[in-house]
């Protein structure tokens, strides 16, 4: 209903609301909800059919062949009202859409708007259980200082708004020191990719990158590799197939034969796609109930970066990654800094991605003035300096 109420906003509301009236089932020039039994699914279900048929017909008239010329303003309202109307609903069960029959989708559109208010704000999740609304903010920061180095916010999913790629762009961006990284989030800016501690870099000097896992994607890490820098980057655990089972690490992969071998010793080729399948091999093997409860047997896709996420789960079994990885608590605090204040998450104020990022922005400078000051910054002889 928004989305049609935004028609109606624009500049050709005259001819809009006309349209509407005409061509409409459900009355839009009353605020609120729809006066239904919110509790019968059947009028849950009339309502979408209504409300997916008024838009079909509104945009037939308005912007199919033979419409009136239409400015920006108006263009932009349809075709948000275009994209909420599909997006979330499929034809009803037995309906092929053209008796005007619709229900909601089972499934979640890529790249969902969640508002037509501010259509760059999107679905999130932190995990499966804790799903956020709004944007992601990314922040690098130098661990030893706690100085923040780089920000951005994004979309909080889509092309462009993964943790591991802007923690690759953000790290590649730093050239004065180091940071470390975390997830990013939602309305808040909350998250950070980093680089370890030292003197000031020169033009493509090697850095050291920390983060937790949401960094730590294969294509991420052979970006860190191809620039040069090392990384201590928490990867995600593997899961077995029957708990307490065979991993993938326990299956050896072969890049130059293109081929996999399991635990028993059987060896298949990867296909074009890089999957495998074990099939036949699966029905009498001993090793069987450790390794799938798949009737078919055992099959899998191996990643195209396998090589390095098999070397990051080695590293995190060592001494040493044990304690480096420690290092990142310092931007743990500067992220807590950056997107909380009082003991509550900070709520962003604007609409868009461009004002949130420059809300961020500014957020992260006064963080920055707090720290230097807490590190002796102060004004002498007409300039400033760290006492």
């Amino acid at each position: 209903m928004p989305a049609l109420r935004g028609v109606v906003g624009t500049r050709h509301r005259r001819l809009a609301g006309a349209v509407i009236a005409a061509a409409c089932t459900l009355d839009y020039g009353k605020p609120g909800k729809p006066p239904i039994d919110w509790d019968d699914p059947a009028a849950k279900q009339a309502l979408v059919s209504d409300l997916v048929s008024d838009a079909l017909a509104v945009l037939e008239a308005l912007a199919g062949p033979g419409a009136p010329e239409r400015d920006t303003a108006a263009a932009d309202a349809l075709g948000l009202l275009a994209l909420v109307a599909g997006q979330d609903v499929e034809p009803a069960e037995e309906s092929d859409g053209t008796d005007g029959r619709w229900r909601i989708a089972r499934r979640v559109a890529p790249d969902r708007v969640i508002s037509t208010v501010d259509t760059q704000a999107r679905h999130t999740r932190k995990s499966k259980s804790k799903r956020r609304d709004g944007f992601r903010g990314h922040v690098a920061a130098e661990p030893e200082t706690g100085l923040i180095t780089d920000c951005e916010m994004t979309m909080a999913a889509g092309a462009g708004s993964s943790d591991a790629e802007n923690g690759v762009k953000m790290a590649c961006r730093d050239r004065f020191g180091g940071t470390a990284a975390g997830p990013g989030d939602d309305t808040a800016a909350d998250a950070e990719p980093g680089t370890g501690p030292g003197a000031e870099p020169e033009q493509g000097e090697e850095l050291e990158v920390y983060g937790d896992s949401a960094y730590g994607s294969g294509e991420a890490r052979a970006a860190y590799r191809d620039a040069g820098h090392d990384t201590v980057i928490k990867p995600k655990p593997l899961q077995p197939a029957v708990p307490g089972g065979f991993t993938l690490d326990d299956f050896a992969v072969s890049e130059d034969q293109g081929t996999v071998t399991c635990p028993a010793g059987v060896t298949r080729p990867m296909s074009p796609a890089r999957t495998v399948t074990f099939g036949a091999a699966c029905a009498g093997c001993p090793l069987r109930q450790r390794c799938t409860t798949a009737r078919d047997g055992r099959s899998m896709t191996i990643h195209p970066h396998e090589g390095l996420l098999r070397a990051a789960r080695a590293q995190a079994r060592t001494p040493e990654f044990k304690r480096a990885y420690p290092t990142r608590s310092m931007i743990e605090r500067v992220i807590s800094w950056t997107a909380t204040q009082n003991g509550r998450r900070v709520k962003l104020r604007y609409i868009g991605t461009a004002r949130n990022d420059a809300w961020l922005h500014n957020r992260c400078a006064a963080i920055n003035l707090r720290t230097l000051l807490r590190h002796g910054l102060t004004r002498s002889g007409g300039a400033w300096v760290l006492a």
